[in-house]
């Protein structure tokens, strides 16, 4: 069973469209895993096991009849908590939505459905995705496969220890500071940050925003490039999109990267970055060298981002959650409650300087990637912390600010636009995973993924003992 899980999604593919698989047999393996290693670490939060097994034996029947199905077909999929999946508990990890049954779906979970992905449940996320740390009121903490008692980050935490452990094959997720990064960081996946436009997000109270993205969570770049290849694809009901025919994900990774050029940064131009991280991926290095690739130290000046992306944040979540400070405010966690009120105090001003300051961002890497085929830089600032800690406080010997600021490594690339992914390449001294986060070309995610195909740890020297 357990052998069955690991299996790369091509692999699944090939066995369910072959019917050496069925789709029950594969929900079979996997809902033993969950039931096996779910109490654990708290991923999976809701679980519709009857739905699962209805979905899996259509599709079964479908294929027994010889109708046409995605390659996808009958692949199990849990959504992380904060995207609506109709008829599905989704609480947003918040107490204001702990019995929230949508009565829609969100284009994403659309085209899972047409795809046939098996939807068997939701995945644990901070209330309402704030933080980079898994843990709310209504279902508690996720932890770490690796060391339990250490966070798995977030904010999509739970998607990210569902893949790692073997309990789902790919798993969703969303990303504004790092929340596809950040977890797959921690617990030694892949996570894909795509340009903005790439996945389209509706409903949506800001049609044409572009901090807040959708994409991929899985074990290796393959993996997260398939199930790429169903959240992409232009939609007319969103104003941003540019992606082609999606299907191109589903081709091989496989490239040469000899001569190509790879601008590094330990520090992302001096963030204070803990020795556990630099030591790791300085040692990982070699694996980028040993492609062929030349590693150059060079970094494009992102120190404007900082500032500007608080401003961002602060902005989105007035739009998004002000409704609730004005008639809940009582129900919402603190750090929500003053990144509103951060939000609440913003002049014209500042809100037209943090926009101008997100065009230079995008500008300045553009212009660094005209020297450089690819910028990699750490993902995070620091290993994975207790589980018990809200978030960090001091980085280096560096006191920080705020609940947001030990993000920075993975904010300033927000702030650009480009795609970026977390590749797990490392190990700290300490055990945990480290990943190195790797900046494409605007809207050239599948170049990032070819270079984390080609530089990530074997799956086997990177499966959590759970």
């Amino acid at each position: 069973m357990d052998s069955l899980t690991f299996k790369s999604v091509r692999e699944l593919s090939a066995l369910l469209v072959s019917r050496q698989l069925s789709s029950r047999e594969l929900l079979d393996a996997c809902l033993a895993r969950i039931d096996r290693v779910n109490p654990q670490v708290n991923a999976i939060v809701t679980l519709d096991r009857d739905g699962a097994y209805a979905n899996a034996d259509a599709i079964d029947a479908r294929r027994a009849q010889g109708l046409p199905t995605s390659p996808l077909a009958g692949l199990p999929i849990a959504i992380k908590d904060l995207e609506p999946v109709k008829g599905m508990r989704t609480t947003m990890g918040s107490p204001i939505y702990k019995d929230w049954v949508p009565d829609f779906d969100s284009i994403m979970i659309e085209r899972f459905r047409s795809h046939g992905l098996n939807i068997l449940g939701k995945t644990n996320t901070p209330e309402f995705g704030l933080g980079s740390q898994t843990f709310n009121t209504v279902f508690g903490a996720t932890k770490n496969p690796w060391d339990t008692s250490k966070t798995c980050g977030g904010s999509s935490g739970g998607a990210a220890v569902s893949v790692a452990t073997g309990m789902l094959p790919f798993a969703d997720g969303s990303d504004m500071g790092g929340s596809l990064r950040n977890p797959a960081n921690f617990c030694g996946t892949v996570g894909l940050r795509p340009s903005p436009g790439r996945v389209p997000t509706y409903p949506s109270l800001n049609l044409w925003g572009t901090m807040g993205v959708l994409g991929p969570i899985a074990r290796t770049a393959e993996d997260a490039a398939w199930l790429l290849s169903v959240q992409a694809g232009d939609d007319p009901r969103v104003a941003l999109g540019r992606c082609g025919d999606p299907t191109m994900f589903r081709e091989p990774l496989d490239r040469d990267f000899k001569g190509v050029r790879i601008g590094w940064s330990p520090s992302l131009g001096g963030l204070p970055v803990e020795q556990g991280v630099r030591d790791a991926l300085q040692k990982s290095l070699s694996r980028f060298e040993a492609i062929g690739a030349v590693v150059e130290e060079a970094a494009p000046d992102l120190s404007i981002a900082d500032d500007a992306f608080q401003v961002h944040r602060a902005l989105h979540l007035v739009n998004s959650l002000g409704a609730h400070y004005r008639e809940r405010r009582h129900l919402l966690k603190d750090t929500a409650v003053w990144n509103i009120e951060q939000g609440l105090k913003l002049t014209g001003e500042q809100v037209a300087a943090a926009q101008a300051a997100q065009s230079k961002c995008f500008e300045r890497m553009q212009k660094f990637l005209t020297r450089y085929d690819y910028f990699i830089c750490p993902v995070n600032q620091v290993l994975p912390f207790d589980v018990t800690t809200p978030y960090p406080m001091e980085i280096d010997g560096v006191q920080l600010g705020n609940y947001l600021d030990w993000m920075k490594s993975a904010c300033r690339i927000t702030m650009t636009s480009h795609p970026a992914a977390s590749a797990p390449v490392a190990f700290a001294d300490n055990g945990l995973p480290v990943g190195m986060q790797i900046v494409g070309h605007f809207g050239a995610e599948l170049e990032v993924l070819q270079l984390v195909h080609a530089v990530q740890l074997p799956l086997a020297e990177r499966t959590p003992p759970q």
